[in-house]
């Protein structure tokens, strides 16, 4: 009988590279004294500290819930007045007045993606930041048409909270999102008139997964369940008038189900389980063109199995896995390919990069194709190899430069403007020296395992080495941020 792929890593095989590969995949990676502390834990200790994580501080409410309130009672009254008495002047005014929100609005929207973004960089518990960026691909919403930053901030807040939580209370949750709900035209559904889209959505790409069982008949039921669920300003709001208390028939049980009913339905089918992991399975071990292979698809039965034990909490779930000897299987190490929000974050925590301007580092996500609280639809990011193409491989390459020497790539001195904040490359190797700098082939060796996550091609190796030859073997700050922006030119380091 074949070896179970979720046994457990031995102790003696967790060594500095796992913890590094827990490091990247369980968050976005750790520079050689994180990666140290960490591998200093244990196996055990070092899977607690990531997964038993204690939830960080949410600072959010620095930003402006009231830009895009509803119109008060007497200001609709004062419109209708004047649309009524063809008082032109007041009507532009509130014209005037939505038009100057929504401007602030879309600013306030810059600021929540900075904000993000500095959280992850910054964060000391990765995995909470790794998992609200999952399920805001997951259960994705978009602002163009949610057109409301404090909703979408909710929202953000709604994922950190429930990061690990049971999966059964964050969709109980995501069904009265005042985001989700404006996104699949929730608010609209009412009784005798049902919108069926967050309910075919729930079921096709937010629970049971496309054609896992469900037919058009069980999503106009499910649809029915959801009568009634709306928002008013930034709260959920149940509208009994608008429920259709009826009895309903979906994937083969009946009763008068209302939105919590049929969240339980989909959950007790056996799809659910198996779906969601194996989505979890493609984020953090394999999103390879063929993932999962045979023994991908036994470790997410086994996933599967571990979920409905535990109630649909994840903490179980990821500890089984970051645990497992599959996870840290030579040929999972760079089976990845690197989101563009992974890219940047993971080479700043990584390398210790200096924190570029975010405003740069935004707008080059977005043109590697992940613009953060904007998915390109309610599928969220494809991911894997949709990531790479000769556009995106060129930005990405540029902002890896940007990144390591302050300097955007084509632009000259006086238009990058004033000198950037020096990269410390030498703290990298500062740890392989003890009496002087570094022996020549150890800092290339360790380099190019450390930047590409796997034992590198000989040539990859030679490369490199050619490289400081031609620079007189010399171990300085100058030569190692070159060697760093040689490697991660490569194609291998898009993979993580």
């Amino acid at each position: 009988m074949a070896a179970n792929p979720l046994a457990r890593l031995p102790d003696r095989d967790f060594d500095y590279w796992s913890a590094a590969h827990l490091l990247r995949r369980a968050g976005f990676g750790g520079t050689p004294e994180v990666i140290q502390t960490l591998l200093a834990s244990g196996l055990d200790g070092a899977v607690d500290r990531l997964v038993e994580f204690t939830p960080t501080v949410d600072d959010g409410d620095r930003f402006d819930r009231d830009i895009m309130r509803p119109r008060s009672t007497e200001e609709n009254r004062i419109l209708s007045e004047a649309r009524s008495r063809g008082d032109e002047a007041t009507v532009e005014r509130y014209r005037r007045d939505r038009q100057q929100r929504q401007k602030r609005d879309r600013a306030q929207l810059r600021k929540i993606r900075r904000w993000w973004l500095e959280r992850m960089i910054k964060t000391t518990e990765p995995l909470e930041e790794k998992m609200t960026l999952f399920w805001h691909g997951h259960f994705a919403t978009g602002y163009r048409t949610v057109e409301d930053s404090w909703h979408l901030m909710i929202q953000n807040r709604l994922f950190r909270a429930h990061a690990l939580d049971d999966f059964a209370t964050l969709t109980r949750s995501i069904i009265r999102d005042p985001a989700m709900l404006q996104y699949l035209d929730g608010d609209q559904n009412r009784k005798g008139r049902p919108n069926e889209n967050l309910a075919r959505e729930l079921m096709e790409l937010f629970v049971l997964g496309e054609g896992n069982g469900y037919t058009e008949a069980d999503i106009r039921e499910g649809a029915r369940a959801l009568t009634g669920f709306t928002y008013v300003d930034d709260d959920f709001t149940f509208r009994k008038d608008r429920h259709d208390a009826g009895q309903k028939s979906i994937l083969g049980r009946r009763g008068s189900f209302d939105g919590d009913g049929f969240v339980d339905v989909l959950l007790a089918q056996p799809e659910t389980s198996r779906f969601l992991c194996e989505k979890i399975y493609r984020f953090f071990v394999d999103d390879g063109p063929k993932s999962p292979d045979a023994e991908g698809r036994q470790v997410v039965e086994g996933m599967a199995k571990t979920l409905r034990r535990s109630k649909y909490r994840l903490g179980p779930v990821l500890g089984q896995l970051f645990r497992s000897r599959h996870f840290y299987a030579p040929e999972r190490r760079a089976s990845i390919v690197k989101s563009p929000i992974q890219l940047v974050v993971q080479s700043i925590r990584e390398l210790g990069t200096p924190i570029r301007d975010e405003n740069v580092l935004l707008e080059a996500t977005d043109l590697m194709g992940q613009n953060l609280l904007q998915p390109p639809s309610v599928k969220g990011w494809d991911g894997g190899r949709s990531w790479i193409n000769t556009a995106t491989l060129f930005v990405r390459q540029n902002t890896l430069v940007y990144q390591l020497t302050g300097r955007l790539p084509g632009l000259d001195a006086a238009q990058n403007g004033a000198a950037a904040e020096p990269f410390a490359s030498e703290r990298l190797v500062d740890h392989l020296g003890t009496n002087g700098p570094p022996d020549p082939d150890l800092v290339v060796d360790y380099l190019l395992r450390f930047t590409l996550g796997t034992t590198p091609h000989p040539h990859r190796r030679e490369t490199v080495r050619a490289f400081l030859r031609d620079v007189g073997d010399r171990i300085d700050r100058d030569r190692i941020t070159a060697m760093l922006a040689l490697i991660t030119a490569m194609p291998e380091y898009q993979l993580a």
